[in-house]
């Protein structure tokens, strides 16, 4: 009997675990590449592996802001596939080696496009495929870390063609030195009936830089045609010129009308390229492709989330996804890589593309969670880069400095990983690279520490407030890996140092603003204008003290303002007539861009965790989807998407240096990470609902716990976060002095009254 009565328990219980743990699940399933390809958001939809050197992606053909990634959904048209990539950034550049079929017609050096529709595209990680509805193709394409591999599928068997253009690359009508891609030269060669070589030299949004490639076909090539400049030449197997386009002729192609091509790359040489090749030993299609799934799934499997709304996961496993497409990988098959110094260096798992300026703020410390055996590999790349060239990297790519952003935004990454106690790169010399990288005389940082702050009269851009509190915040970093090593005269100087914000505090209107080389105010003054500052304002940058939130707070006059400044920014109405998902308030419309990333988490600095919940949850819910349009701005190389991740967990690193984690409210029921050391950490979210957004209650490892933060030491230990979820404030939770983020750390006065 009692068997009987616990069956229909048993098989609850049974189908529960089933929906939510099926073991044949598969994460990648959740993907979807096109979100992010719509609007702002500049991600592109090919198929790569996680952090693969090989992007190998659909070009639209189009120029212009929307199509930074090569591809935007608005396009009708596909006009080539290429095998370098930006992901979310907003500048124009890359695509590389551009390869597109033409089903038998007559060679021709123009631009061709042929139409498709969303309908006949598919894409997945590692995989793409598109029907090309003017030649009835179908493209397929898959990859390996160093190679891209296609299958095309004609509509014929003999005399089709596959164009491959050296010439073309992203932007090239664009303004070279700040967008676009202007080739230099180009070389083709023939060296065997299935094999050619060649290189494409360009300039662009980072200065010169050199793609070598191999391309190796199933079925041997026919006759050549190259025009070289536009121009027909005599040669067949050869040619060097500054635009090179040549066209192969298949005489046959024997099995399903199927032509295989697989595409290797490398910054050294030719011979790096053909050792690419070997990436893929022979021609099994449906083998790279399956591979190339399976290793998203393992990064994938690193957080996994419980939630039976299946347009969270999608939204969630995406943005996942994303973060894990940069830093790539930059040495060939061989190890081999041209480095700052425009030397051939040999080294292991070297890594390019750093959009520091953006990716230091959140997805770098989602990488110490997920990527603990990578990032040390990733912080020796900062290293070698410095080596070569003297300085840690700002905003690299192909070991080039673009010199485009303020602040030296490797030093957070790397202080990061030394207080965390990750290990694999010379500490000694990562202390080194930093301070000689703080002591540089470019982007204004000379008058920086003469001055205090950038004056706005000595900064030709005038963005001296933003360089001043971005630098601020850089020393801090340094001066805590100063205190790691023992070194008390520097962990003085540059605490000196990260308090220069207050150079440029101006308590009379609660706003950091510039001023000039007298020490002056620098007059009009109007906080949402951006004189002073580079992508922001005084409404922006103001919050930006992640250092010192407190002493901030005391600056503004105390919690109560604070808390009313607060909420007159998000209070504010937005002139722009676009911001819908924001519904017109000045504050959440700044959210698109990474500057206000932190700053809904400031409440809790106040002991008000619920209006964290509020504005987390409007952004979370507004923002961010499973459409095409689903990112409200540039992913910036994976920084959008981590914040998602991260957020719908159910916590955010205000100060991403400082190994704590301010919560917010969750979306997912349950996450789950495996930060690599054997052991997990689970946050589950008991009641959560669209209405139960806020937490009541919290225990940790069943201990009432009543912080509104989670220090990064105790996820690493493993255990269970669970967290109450209720309709209304709890009105007792995390409100008292000694909850509060980094209250310890800074040694604020208990005593001061927070609510």
């Amino acid at each position: 009997m009692i068997l009987q009565k616990l069956i229909p328990f048993l098989l609850a219980l049974f189908l529960l675990t089933a929906c939510n743990h099926s073991p044949s699940e598969r994460l990648t399933d959740y993907v979807n590449p096109f979100i992010g390809t719509d609007e702002d958001g500049h991600t592109f939809p090919g198929a790569l592996v996680p952090f693969g050197m090989i992007q190998l992606s659909p070009d639209n053909g189009d120029r212009g802001y929307n199509w930074c990634s090569g591809y935007h959904y608005s396009s009708k048209n596909i006009g080539g596939f290429s095998h370098t990539h930006y992901s979310g950034t907003g500048a124009e550049d890359l695509c590389d080696i551009s390869l597109f079929p033409l089903p038998n017609s007559d060679p021709s050096p123009k631009a061709t496009r042929s139409e498709f529709s969303h309908q006949d595209e598919k894409a997945k990680p590692g995989y793409y495929s598109v029907w090309l509805k003017t030649s009835h193709i179908k493209a397929e394409l898959t990859a390996t870390v160093h190679c891209g591999f296609h299958r095309y599928t004609f509509p014929e068997n003999k005399n089709n063609l596959l164009k491959i253009d050296l010439g073309v690359g992203n932007g090239i009508e664009a303004r070279v030195g700040h967008n676009g891609d202007l080739p230099l030269e180009c070389y083709f060669k023939k060296i065997d009936s299935n094999t050619v070589v060649g290189f494409r030299r360009s300039i662009g949004f980072v200065g010169e830089r050199c793609v070598f490639f191999a391309i190796q076909t199933s079925e041997p090539v026919g006759e050549i045609t190259i025009f070289a400049d536009s121009v027909k030449v005599n040669s067949k197997e050869e040619a060097r010129a500054v635009r090179l386009v040549s066209v192969l002729r298949f005489p046959e192609i024997k099995s399903g009308n199927q032509l295989l091509t697989k595409v290797a790359i490398s910054s050294a040489n030719i011979d790096g390229a053909l050792a690419g090749l070997k990436d893929i030993k022979d021609w099994d299609f449906e083998a790279i492709k399956k591979s190339a799934s399976d290793a998203w799934e393992t990064e994938l499997a690193k957080i996994k989330v419980t939630s039976d709304n299946l347009s969270f996961k999608e939204t969630f496993y995406t943005s996942a996804y994303h973060c894990y497409f940069a830093p790539f990988r930059f040495d060939d098959a061989l190890g081999n890589y041209t480095g700052a110094d425009k030397k051939i260096h040999h080294g292991k798992d070297i890594y390019t593309l750093s959009s520091l300026w953006d990716t230091y703020r959140a997805a770098a410390p989602l990488f110490t969670l997920t990527q603990t055996e990578r990032q040390p590999f990733i912080i020796n790349s900062f290293l070698e880069f410095y080596k070569q060239h003297g300085l840690l990297p700002s905003w690299e790519l192909f070991f080039n400095e673009a010199n485009v952003m303020p602040g030296y935004h490797a030093v957070p990454i790397i202080a990061d990983a030394m207080l965390k106690g990750i290990r694999g790169f010379d500490y000694a010399l990562a202390f080194e690279a930093m301070k000689v990288t703080a002591g540089e005389d470019i982007r204004e940082s000379n008058f920086y520490r003469q001055f205090g702050y950038v004056p706005d009269d000595l900064d030709p851009r005038q963005r001296g407030v933003t360089k001043t509190v971005e630098y601020a915040f850089d020393d801090w970093c340094i001066a805590q890996a100063a205190k790691r090593l023992n070194n008390t005269s520097d962990y003085g100087e540059f605490m000196k140092r990260s308090g220069y914000w207050k150079n440029l505090f101006d308590p009379a209107s609660g706003f950091v603003r510039s001023k000039d080389s007298t020490g002056g105010w620098i007059l009009p003054f109007n906080p949402k204008e951006s004189i002073g500052f580079q992508e922001g304002n005084a409404w922006i940058y103001s919050w930006y003290v992640p250092q010192d939130v407190y002493g901030l707070i005391a600056s503004m006059g105390g919690d109560k303002k604070f808390e009313m400044k607060l909420d007159s920014l998000y209070d504010l109405k937005s002139s722009k007539k676009s911001d819908l998902k924001n519904n017109g308030y000045y504050g959440l419309s700044e959210f698109s861009n990474e500057p206000s990333h932190h700053v809904p988490y400031l409440y809790s600095y106040i002991g008000k965790p619920w209006k964290t919940a509020e504005k987390v949850n409007h952004i979370q819910t507004c923002f961010y989807s499973n459409q095409p349009n689903g990112l409200c701005g540039n992913d910036d190389c994976g920084q959008m998407s981590a914040w998602y991740v991260l957020s719908a967990i159910g916590f955010y690193p205000v100060n991403p240096v400082n190994g704590e984690y301010v919560f917010g409210t969750p979306l997912a029921n349950q996450s789950t990470i495996f930060p690599g050391n054997g052991k997990s950490f689970t946050v589950t979210a008991e009641n959560l609902s669209q209405k139960n957004i806020y937490i009541q209650r919290a225990t940790l490892n069943g201990i009432a716990y009543t912080r509104s933060f989670i220090k990064h030491e105790d996820i690493l230990k493993g255990g269970n976060l669970v967290l109450f979820m209720g309709e209304k404030p709890s009105g007792s939770w995390a409100i008292n002095p000694t909850d509060f983020p980094d209250i310890i750390r800074t040694g604020r006065d208990l005593s001061i009254q927070s609510h």
